[in-house]
C-alpha cells in the first residue's frame, strides 16, 4: 500500500536514546534514595510516559513520582537529551519518503520542548510537516493523545485516516495508533521485549531501517 501520511515515534524508532534515558532514570532514583546500578532493570522506562513508569515500575506515590520526574528532567534538559544517536539509515529513509511526496510527522510521548531540540540538534526537523510531543506541564497524557495532535497538525481529515500509518517500537505505539484508527508498523530494532509488538497487534514488524523503507515505499 502507498501511504500518504506517516507518523514516527522518536525514541527507539528514529534515535537510539537509551544511554541518556537510563542515566537520567538512575540520577532520579539516586535522588529518591533508591539507586539502581543495573541498567537492564530500567529498560521498561524507555517509551512509556515517565510519570507512569515511576509509578508502575517503582511503586511510587503520586508525590514521589512527580519528584522523580522533576529530577529526571533536571539532568535530561542539560545533558541527557544529547546522549543520543540517530539510527543508521534514518536520514536516507526520511529523504526518500519526503521526495516521494509523503507527509511526515513525529508523535512521541517525550515532552515536545525536548523533542524539538533533539530533532534540531540532529538536523531532522526539516523532514517533518508536523511534530507532536507531550505537554511538559501535564502528567497522564497517553500515546493516543500525541498521535491525535500530530494528525491535527498534519491537517488530516477523517478520510485521510485510511492512508496513514504509525511507526513505533513499543506496545504504547501500537495501542495509541489503534485508538486513533491507524495501523502500526513495529520496528524490532528498538526497545520492545521480544514478542511484545506481535502480542499487541502490530500490523507488520520490520527488523531494519532498510526493511522499513521497502514496506513504506513499495
Amino acid at each position: 500500500m502507498q501511504w500518504k501520511f506517516i507518523l514516527f515515534d522518536l525514541d527507539g524508532t528514529l534515535t537510539d536514546s537509551k544511554p541518556g534515558i537510563l542515566r537520567c532514570v538512575q540520577y532520579a532514583l539516586e535522588a529518591c534514595g533508591c539507586p539502581e546500578s543495573d541498567e537492564t532493570k530500567l529498560y521498561p522506562f524507555i517509551g512509556p510516559p515517565l510519570y507512569d513508569s515511576f509509578r508502575h515500575f517503582c511503586g511510587m506515590s503520586d508525590e514521589q513520582a512527580t519528584f522523580a520526574v522533576g529530577k529526571y528532567r533536571e539532568r535530561f534538559g542539560k545533558i541527557g537529551m544529547f546522549e543520543n544517536a540517530i539510527y543508521d539509515g534514518v536520514p536516507s529513509l526520511l529523504t526518500d519518503l519526503r521526495d516521494a511526496g509523503l507527509r511526515l510527522a513525529v508523535a512521541t510521548s517525550k515532552p515536545e520542548i525536548y523533542t524539538l531540540q533533539i530533532l534540531a540538534h540532529f538536523h531532522l526537523t526539516e523532514y517533518f510537516h508536523a511534530i507532536a510531543g507531550s505537554d511538559i506541564q501535564k502528567e497522564g497524557e497517553m500515546k493516543a493523545d500525541v498521535i491525535r495532535i500530530a494528525m491535527q497538525r498534519l491537517k488530516m481529515t477523517s478520510a485521510d485516516v485510511a492512508d496513514a500509518v504509525m511507526i513505533g517500537d513499543r506496545k504504547h505505539d501500537v495501542e495509541g495508533a489503534h485508538a486513533c484508527g491507524l495501523p502500526c508498523i513495529g520496528v524490532s530494532y528498538g526497545y520492545a521485549p521480544e514478542g511484545e509488538l506481535k502480542a499487541f497487534g502490530a500490523s507488520s514488524i520490520v527488523a531494519t531501517i532498510d526493511e522499513l523503507k521497502q514496506v513504506l515505499l513499495h
